[in-house]
């Protein structure tokens, strides 16, 4: 059984995995961050990376060398529209931009998960990308102004968050309900099983 690492602050992401039974420590990614892609799956792909390797890299300078039986879990959320990009806004008016684009619409969620395994003295890694569907009723500007205003899309890429209040305005979705939260848990257990990864004990 590996000592499984989160390299990431969410709180969505670490309810997530203590709910399918993975017992981990925190440890956010603490680097800068650089993506070489525009295409969606690519750019989640390259930051999970890159997020699971500095943490990778933090754990290799506390014990002086790569840690063993250690397992580290980076991930990435980004909402895609029409091919355009869309992560956490900047403000309040780039939230309210991008709902008004978003509603009734379908866009798409895509996550990547980058997971690093000791494997004798040195990282293993896999890497893999999740897309879901997410198709929203049409808002009112006064309905998207008082989302905005609670606060609650801050944080989030596309801003807004599936599992909140903005769950009122949602259609439907295709694909993994937990990607759109922000890690595609099942994928997850299934990947690393198929690499002889034990995330569960």
């Amino acid at each position: 059984m590996k000592k499984i690492v989160l390299a990431s602050a969410s709180p969505r992401r670490r309810e997530l995995l203590s709910q399918v039974g993975v017992t981990f420590e925190v440890m956010p990614a603490d680097g800068e961050e650089r993506i070489t892609s525009t295409e969606p799956s690519k750019v989640v792909e390259e930051l999970s990376y890159q997020k699971a390797m500095f943490t990778a890299k933090a754990l290799e300078k506390q014990n002086g060398h790569v840690p063993e039986g250690f397992a580290v879990i980076g991930a990435d959320t980004i909402v895609s529209y029409e091919g355009r990009i869309l992560g956490k806004p900047s403000g309040k008016e780039d939230a309210v931009q991008m709902l008004r684009m978003l509603q009734g619409n379908t866009h798409q969620v895509y996550t990547g998960v980058t997971i690093l395994a000791e494997e004798n003295g040195s990282w293993k890694s896999l890497t893999f990308f999740e897309c879901t569907d997410v198709i929203f009723y049409p808002a009112t500007d006064e309905e998207i102004t008082a989302y905005v205003e609670s606060g609650d899309p801050m944080d989030k890429a596309g801003s807004y968050g599936i599992q909140g209040a903005w769950g009122a305005y949602v259609k439907g979705i295709r694909g993994d309900y937990n990607n759109v939260v922000g890690l595609p848990v099942a994928r997850l257990i299934y990947e690393t099983k198929k690499n002889g990864i034990n995330l569960k004990g």
